[in-house]
């Protein structure tokens, strides 16, 4: 049973969405600024049964409801047709909860469970904040934009998809311990165990791993073990093994291969450049951290909107991008290209750094207050 403290000054606010962890630890974020602003507010986070929001919003201390709701998927299967009475089922239990907890405002940060609870909000009058990640937003947020009273963007240009009085430019919020520390470089490039005077890459493929990033190091990783330059490989769990037998032969002492990074801020410190995927909360944290990077965007997200984030920061030369398709053969010859030119990487740094926004959580949660206060007098 849910308990919250109610009087006529407490804010009640509920934050839906997640799926993973690119739409959740952002909300998080976002739940943290809020109750750092006015520890009263009680805030309910509805999330989609089975993902990764079931389990890390109570371990992060705040109250959950859930829905039995999916992504709609294009093709025809069993999975299309459950959708709709899922989706039935979901509007409905979305209406209880918002009786339940008098909501004075909902907030969507995207993934399933945002568009049935926000519809059903903004149906019965409350006021909504839509948080868009990306630099092409979903259909669901293109929905539900139309009764949002305001959408907090990362991106310019979102005019194309959301009405111009609507749209406030906050960031996406990142983990601010990341690049807010005290982490000296040669300190870090020593913490895993390599050498300071040597350059380092540092090649992400998040928590489950990217098996395109992967394999192009694995077969590939001659030309990285031959060279005069260091790896941090972040495989992700599902390549570890793998991505070890490809590196055992070689015994060198200049490549360290790791399922997962606990010091994040460790590995960001010592690389000079990054490899990544094109996820927005990734792209977001390498801005603020001014590191040049290659950008590998999955085309296995919704409507490709990591490569159009990609390209956002390739039209000003803040990052290069090598297509999925062609990263077995482009990409170790690009890094290794680039590592070895200072100027490019100096460039890139320098305006990559230029689409930095600070404080994302505290100006999103703001948004949210104001339009609170602005209700209740």
């Amino acid at each position: 049973m849910l308990i919250f403290k109610m009087n006529k000054q407490t804010k009640n606010i509920i934050i839906s969405g997640g799926g993973t962890g690119g739409h959740l630890f952002p909300a998080i974020a976002i739940a943290q600024a809020l109750k750092k602003k006015d520890k009263d507010t009680n805030i309910l986070f509805v999330g989609a049964k089975g993902k990764i929001e079931e389990k890390k919003v109570p371990e992060a201390g705040f109250n959950i409801e859930l829905l039995n709701i999916e992504g709609f998927k294009r093709k025809i299967s069993f999975d299309t047709i459950s959708f709709f009475p899922k989706l039935f089922f979901s509007l409905l239990k979305s209406r209880k909860i918002i009786k339940k907890f008098k909501p004075d405002i909902a907030v969507g940060v995207g993934g399933y469970a945002s568009g049935p609870l926000l519809k059903i909000a903004s149906k019965m009058g409350i006021p909504t904040v839509l948080q868009e990640q990306n630099s092409f937003p979903g259909i669901t947020n293109r929905l539900l934009a139309k009764k949002a009273a305001k959408i907090c963007v990362a991106y310019d240009g979102l005019e194309k998809y959301f009405s111009p009085e609507k749209i406030i430019k906050t960031g996406n919020p990142v983990r601010e311990n990341i690049y807010n520390n005290d982490v000296d470089k040669a300190k870090a490039v020593e913490f895993f165990g390599l050498n300071p005077q040597k350059k380092v890459i540092l090649s992400l493929g998040g928590s489950g791993g990217a098996k395109t990033i992967n394999n192009a190091l694995a077969n590939n990783i001659s030309k990285i073990a031959d060279s005069d330059v260091q790896l941090i490989w972040q495989t992700g769990k599902f390549y570890i093994e793998s991505s070890l037998k490809s590196v055992e032969k070689f015994n060198s002492n200049q490549i360290v291969v790791n399922d997962f990074i606990t010091r994040m801020d460790m590995a960001y410190k010592a690389a000079d450049i990054i490899i990544s995927r094109a996820g927005a909360g990734t792209i977001s944290e390498l801005c603020n951290l001014g590191k040049a990077v290659v950008l590998v965007p999955s085309p296995n997200v919704a409507e490709d909107h990591q490569t159009k984030n990609a390209v956002s920061l390739q039209q000003t030369n803040a990052a290069i991008i090598v297509k999925d398709i062609d990263a077995d053969k482009e990409l170790v010859d690009k890094v290794l290209e680039l590592i070895n030119d200072e100027d490019s990487i100096k460039s890139l740094s320098q305006n990559i750094a230029k689409h930095a926004l600070y404080n994302s959580a505290d100006k999103i949660a703001e948004v949210i207050l104001d339009i609170v206060n602005t209700e209740k007098k």
